[in-house]
C-alpha cells in the first residue's frame, strides 16, 4: 500500500464524543490525528459521531446522516471483503422483536472508536479488523500509519561537491 501523504485523509467514527471507561483512549487518538494534520503528515481527518447502532429499516436510516452511516458501512465492508479480512466482530448485526408492533427488525451495531483511512478517494484501511486470529486497532493502525509515514523516503538532495585540497 503506498501512501501519498497529498491526499492521506483519515475518518475517525465513535459512538459519543465523551464515552465512560474509553476517554482517555479517544482523547489519545484524536490528539494523534491532530499532530499528523498539524505536522502535515495528512491532509485531512475529522470525527464523526454516529451512534451506538443503526437500523437500516427505519425513517432515520432514510436521512441524510442515516444513508452515509449505511454507505460507510458498506463500503468498509467490502473493503474488508476484498482484503480478505472481516470486520463482523465490530459491525455486528442483531435480530430483534420490538414488542409494542411485534414486528422483526434488524439493528447493526457500530464499534465504540473506528478508523477509515483514505488515499484521495480510495479506502485503503479500516479499523478495528481482524486477519485470521489477529486483531488491528485504532490504536495499532495509527502506529503502523505513523511508522510508515516516518519510513517514507525524503527526496533526494544532490550532495554539494568538496573541493579537495
Amino acid at each position: 500500500m503506498s501512501t501519498n501523504t497529498d491526499s492521506l485523509r483519515l475518518e475517525l467514527y465513535v459512538r459519543t464524543l465523551s464515552p465512560p471507561g474509553a476517554r482517555t483512549r479517544q482523547e489519545e487518538v484524536i490528539e494523534r490525528l491532530q499532530r499528523l494534520e498539524d505536522e502535515g503528515q495528512i491532509t485531512d481527518f475529522y470525527v464523526k459521531v454516529w451512534g451506538r447502532q443503526i437500523d437500516p429499516t427505519t425513517n432515520a436510516a432514510d436521512t441524510d446522516q442515516g444513508q452515509f452511516i449505511l454507505n460507510r458501512i458498506a463500503e468498509f465492508k467490502q473493503w474488508a471483503l476484498a482484503e480478505n479480512t472481516t470486520l463482523e466482530s465490530f459491525y455486528q448485526t442483531h435480530e430483534q422483536s420490538s414488542s409494542i408492533t411485534g414486528q422483526d427488525h434488524t439493528t447493526i451495531v457500530l464499534p465504540k472508536m473506528g478508523l477509515a483511512e483514505y488515499e484521495g478517494t480510495e479506502l485503503q484501511q479500516v479499523t478495528p479488523c481482524t486477519e485470521g486470529d489477529e486483531v488491528t486497532s485504532v490504536i495499532n493502525h495509527l502506529d503502523e500509519l505513523e511508522r510508515r509515514l516516518t519510513d517514507q523516503p525524503t527526496e533526494l538532495v544532490a550532495p554539494t561537491p568538496v573541493a579537495e585540497e
